[in-house]
């Protein structure tokens, strides 16, 4: 694979609310240490929200340009948390990134971004933001059920799922602990409670590599492994997998080359991308290029490609979105 080719699937949108962009963030998120780190390292002033959100997609801009290997990136939305009735639950969201802003933005930048809407299967009229996010073009539902509180394993979703099959969205989901955003349920992020969406006929891609993401132990490579067997529509997309907490799944993988088919690339932008995993385990000029290539893009790239980790582009398993509109 040369050249550039590929489509990172796992690239976050951030954005603070502006008016009219249809974004929140909690107080309690405002002043978290997390995104005061945020708004410090990518210069962000919360006083000017519109000028701040331009920032962070010119600064966004010129990283995936300046890429050797990433011609394009899939902006990644933010659902609310949802209650019983399927209405939106604002005390209890801590972060939501509007899938109107996500299609605006996309569009504003076509050769450069794709958008991955979020749609949280709770909301009374999932099935129907369904249809209006792929008639508007987007490229995946992405969700993160820790934090969005629910259970992907619910059957009450099965249309939900039937109808991402339908529309030939791939339904991208967070796997293992959730750190960055204030996770209620961490059992909800076990890759095994997937099962549902697939049989349901969507194409399922796992966040993470299915990384648990506490470091030492990888409880759900076997279930990764087993899902891969028995479902030809999972995949599972890199992302984070150079951070410490997660590396030990790259290591794990990088020795599994016939499960390498199913992995798409990905970074977790904004999030650094490390190249500690391939210390002592790649030759002195591979890691002194590693260490020099300050791209995060092509950082991944470099990181997971000198471990031997193998992986496709996310434009390989899905056509490349347009707005259609249904009969």
């Amino acid at each position: 694979m040369t050249g550039k080719t590929l489509i990172d699937c796992h690239v976050h949108l951030a954005a603070l609310p502006d008016g009219d962009n249809g974004c929140y963030i909690s107080p309690k998120m405002l002043k978290s240490p997390l995104f005061r780190f945020l708004l410090w390292k990518h210069q962000l002033s919360p006083d000017k929200p519109r000028e701040a959100n331009q920032k962070y997609i010119d600064d966004l801009l010129t990283e995936l340009r300046a890429s050797r290997y990433v011609q394009k990136a899939v902006l990644l939305g933010m659902d609310g948390v949802y209650d019983q009735n399927g209405r939106l639950n604002r005390a209890q969201t801590d972060f939501l990134i509007s899938n109107d802003y996500v299609l605006k933005t996309a569009r504003a930048y076509p050769n450069e971004f794709l958008a991955g809407v979020s749609i949280n299967p709770q909301r009374r009229d999932a099935v129907e933001e369904v249809h209006r996010c792929a008639d508007a073009g987007a490229a995946l539902v992405k969700v993160l059920p820790n934090a969005q509180q629910f259970n992907p394993a619910d059957a009450r979703y099965k249309s939900f799922y039937r109808t991402l099959a339908e529309r030939k969205l791939p339904f991208l989901s967070h796997v293992g602990y959730e750190f960055s955003l204030m996770g209620k349920d961490q059992s909800v992020g076990d890759p095994d409670r997937l099962k549902l969406a697939l049989e349901e006929g969507a194409t399922v891609i796992a966040a993470h590599a299915c990384s648990h993401g506490l470091m030492l132990y990888e409880k759900f490579l076997p279930t990764f492994r087993d899902l891969a067997i028995r479902y030809q529509n999972f995949y599972a997309d890199i992302s984070a997998l150079t951070l410490p907490n997660r590396l030990r799944m790259l290591l794990h993988l990088r020795r599994d080359p016939e499960i390498h088919e199913r992995l798409l690339f990905g970074t977790d932008y904004p999030l650094s991308v490390f190249h500690i995993a391939a210390w002592g385990r790649v030759a002195i000029g591979t890691l002194r290029d590693m260490i020099c290539t300050k791209n995060r893009f092509d950082r991944q790239v470099a990181v997971c490609r000198g471990l031997g980790l193998g992986f496709r582009s996310f434009g390989e398993i899905v056509a490349q979105p347009k707005s259609s509109h249904r009969p």
